[in-house]
């Protein structure tokens, strides 16, 4: 896989790799218990003083890399469900963002 990708092919990527159109709730699900497993690993690094488990090469579990691709994974799995273009909605949002004072 190309070390550099773009949101665009991160969406295709993952619409390729994982296709299932009957799963909304199920990723919406997922999502959520993602969204918990980061707030875990945030929460204890923040709160309670325990490092934070760097990624290596073969060693992702249980750390905050892991748990951020987990978000990302399921954001672009729904966005696909729903036929939402990520890389179109980035500009959008961040064209929007421009005009607002409070940005």
């Amino acid at each position: 896989m190309n070390k550099n990708i773009t949101l665009k092919e991160l969406q295709e990527f993952i619409k390729a790799k994982d296709n299932k159109t009957d799963r909304k709730h199920a990723y919406f699900m997922k999502l959520v218990e993602e969204v918990g497993e980061l707030g875990r690993i945030i929460r204890k690094h923040d709160f309670e003083g325990e490092p934070i488990k760097e990624a290596e090469k073969g060693k992702i579990k249980d750390t905050l890399e892991e748990e951020m691709y987990d978000v990302l994974y399921y954001v672009m799995a729904l966005a696909n469900l729903y036929d939402v273009d990520m890389e179109k909605c980035f500009r959008l949002k961040e064209d929007y963002n421009g005009t607002r004072t409070d940005h």
